[in-house]
């Protein structure tokens, strides 16, 4: 079984910080507008997003559901077609949530579940020690920055785990941004 980690790399409060800032900024949503929709003061959506308080529970859920990535436009599910189609074993996540929302046959092939109970499910709970320590660095790599790099390959480690396995190969992460400025990886295995 894959070892026990956060249910979400997305709870670091500096992290979450950054993703409130660039939902308000790509949604043109002010300060004020935000803290009526988290029902907090305008201060406080200042101190979350310098990183000086950390949200409450609730306020998480609420920003999770802001920021999950959906691929409701037509040119999102032309991606996720893309990847359902593609012959190599790739997926497609949700760059936060870590939710699956897309899979091929051949990765599919691998899960020792039908793909549907996966769905819309995070995978964070298999991943392994190098999968979290390559997410740990990402903010200093300038993942979600606008000049972040188109890419990212790292050697994946392996989990014991059956559901979901992960090998130990290179690994590539690939962050594309969806339709409604969420951000959406694709994962291949190399």
């Amino acid at each position: 079984m894959a070892a026990s980690f956060p249910p979400s790399p997305l709870l670091s409060t500096t992290h979450l910080g950054v993703a409130l800032r660039r939902w308000r900024l790509l949604h043109r949503v002010k300060q004020e507008h935000a803290a009526q929709l988290f029902k907090v003061a305008q201060s406080t959506i200042s101190r979350w997003e310098n990183g000086v308080q950390a949200m409450e529970p609730p306020e998480q859920a609420r920003l999770e559901q802001l920021l999950a990535a959906r691929l409701h436009a037509a040119a999102d599910q032309a991606l996720a077609r893309l990847v359902n189609d593609n012959p190599r074993p790739v997926h497609l996540v949700c760059d936060l949530t870590h939710r699956l929302l897309a899979c091929s046959p051949a990765r599919a092939a691998q899960f020792s579940v039908p793909l549907g109970e996966l769905l819309g499910e995070s995978l964070w709970r298999f991943c392994t020690a190098e999968i979290v320590r390559q997410e740990a660095a990402l903010d200093d790599l300038g993942w979600r920055s606008l000049l972040a790099p188109p890419s990212l390959e790292f050697v994946s480690g392996a989990n014991d785990c059956a559901i979901v396995p992960i090998h130990q190969s290179l690994c590539r992460w690939t962050r594309l941004n969806l339709s409604d400025g969420t951000a959406a990886r694709l994962v291949e295995t190399l």
